[in-house]
């Protein structure tokens, strides 16, 4: 007779979809394997195989070679690959319940599932491919993550828009996470939520909202600009056809309160490297005339205390002195922060203050020229640029931050022991995800892996991926930006720029049950 434990470290060897054939033998064998799944577990692989069957079999094959319980797909492809087609692969390797999302990046993190190496591989999307040889990236690979958080129920939700693409339907997108939640938690305001947005979708008005609606615990983070194809329990998006797909998706994580007895709690811990800083004074906006055939605001400004209206070149001119007469920045934005009344439904409004980052596109003699729109008269703004030093600097503030978020979690742990002196609630981190500009990088910092340093050197051998994206979703305020600024602390900023977003996910086991 086979003892428990025996048949537990055996069942632990066997492939995902052994372990789940084998506990259908037997009563007992269902009992162990159901102790075996239930523990937390983030398992992640990458393929640069430039097949996308071998790719996404290399990936698959490698996520479900240990027992596993799939509560959510992640799946991020090179823009060499066709999203429908890697869409259809990869949901067929996962059954029909299962959220997936599957998404094009610039680029990937993660584990080699052939190599066992870690490897940062950012897809060349430059038109000048000589000049950025040292890449030596073709524009194909995958990478595949799919987790089990216990005590969380897993969710998939689009944001759909009106007929005719005009209008996005963020309050119903808003309520239905709200209801959702609910029904989950008892709470309105979910653990969690990883947002996907379309690289056509400005996502802020929806960022604007989610941190208006939701408890300030909700962790918010994800990509802002990509193109995505998804399929939930009830939703599913089946082409990337423009037409028919929706403005984003969010994989929304809520409290399970009909979790089985024993389980223990999931959290998540977000932390944000930023890699831009503010230079020059304070302008205020006298004019901002929106174009939204290209997607851009024409700005006049003056500068605080002084009545002068300045028009584009000059003010470019008074940031180039700033910069120490370098005319050319390779990456310049406004950071503006707006004052606008937010609401949900019919409630009474309440006024909000918000940072949005917007590119700067040139300057003349009449106008600035920045991207996006949404700005006002009577706005302020400073100019920020792209610092690959203060990149540098803000991870390894984030390392510090990881060491410390270790040590706590090892003496929270410590604070539960059994009358032996062994730990019986030792908290840990089982996993993370990461979100980089793709401005970052190789290219940016002059060496590979300085975003992913931070989680690798503090939690080696844990699951670990991420993905470059063009506009990094997180939940935070103007703070992370000026350390130490308390006054900063009520300005919020969801949508960044030349930044990297970490998200953590810890275990607490339960008590046991007496």
């Amino acid at each position: 007779m086979i003892g428990e434990d025996l048949l537990y470290k055996i069942f632990t060897k066997l492939h995902a979809v052994e372990c789940a054939a084998a506990a259908c033998v037997s009563r007992s064998w269902n009992v162990t394997i159901t102790r075996l799944l239930s523990l937390p577990k983030l398992s992640s692989a990458l393929s640069l195989s430039p097949s996308l069957q071998v790719a996404v079999n290399d990936v698959a094959d490698k996520v479900l070679a240990s027992p596993i319980r799939p509560q959510f797909v992640i799946a991020s492809i090179g823009p060499a690959f066709d999203l429908d087609e890697a869409h259809r692969l990869i949901t067929g390797r996962f059954g029909s319940r299962i959220p997936v999302i599957t998404s094009t990046s610039q680029g990937i993190f993660g584990q080699n599932a052939t190599s066992n190496e870690f490897e940062e591989v950012q897809w060349d999307n430059y038109e000048d491919d000589e000049a950025h040889a040292d890449l030596g990236n073709e524009n194909h690979g995958a990478l595949l993550t799919v987790g089990f958080l216990p005590g969380l129920a897993v969710d998939l939700i689009p944001l759909s828009k009106t007929r005719g693409n005009q209008v996005l339907m963020i309050v119903d997108l808003v309520l239905s996470v709200k209801e959702r939640s609910s029904s989950r938690s008892g709470s309105a305001s979910p653990v969690g939520i990883l947002l996907f947005s379309d690289e056509e979708t400005d996502i802020r008005p929806v960022l604007e909202k989610f941190d208006y609606a939701f408890s300030t615990e909700t962790v918010i983070v994800g990509d802002g600009g990509s193109q995505f194809l998804y399929r939930g329990e009830t939703a599913i998006n089946p082409s990337s056809n423009k037409a028919a797909s929706s403005a984003a998706v969010a994989l929304l994580f809520s409290r399970d309160r009909g979790k089985p007895p024993g389980v223990g709690e999931t959290q998540f811990h977000m932390m944000l490297s930023t890699g831009v800083s503010s230079i020059g004074p304070t302008y205020k906006a006298v004019s901002a005339r929106e174009r939204p055939r290209d997607y851009s605001t024409w700005i006049t400004a003056k500068r605080e205390a002084i009545r002068e209206n300045l028009d584009g070149q000059t003010i470019l001119d008074q940031i180039s002195d700033e910069l120490g007469g370098h005319n050319h920045c390779p990456a310049l934005y406004v950071g503006v922060t707006k004052r606008r009344k937010c609401s949900i439904g019919q409630e009474k409004p309440s006024w909000i203050l918000m940072h949005e980052f917007h590119e700067v596109l040139r300057g003349d003699e009449e106008y600035l020229y920045v991207h996006g729109l949404g700005i006002r008269s009577g706005d302020t703004f400073r100019f920020y640029h792209a610092s690959s030093d203060l990149a540098r600097a803000s991870c390894n503030a984030i390392a510090n931050n990881f060491r410390h978020l270790k040590q706590l979690l090892n003496c929270e742990g410590d604070d539960h022991t059994s009358n032996n002196g062994v730990d019986i609630r030792r908290k840990s981190v089982f996993g993370g995800i990461m979100f980089a500009c793709c401005g970052r990088g190789k290219l940016f910092f002059g060496e590979p892996n300085v975003d992913s340093s931070p989680f690798l050197e503090n939690f080696p051998g844990v699951t670990f991926s991420g993905t470059y994206c063009a506009g990094e979703i997180a939940r935070a305020d103007l703070s992370s930006y000026k350390q130490g600024s308390q006054e900063h602390s009520s300005i919020r900023c969801n949508l960044h720029v030349f930044s990297t977003v970490y998200l953590l996910m810890s275990y607490t086991p339960a008590l046991p049950l007496r």
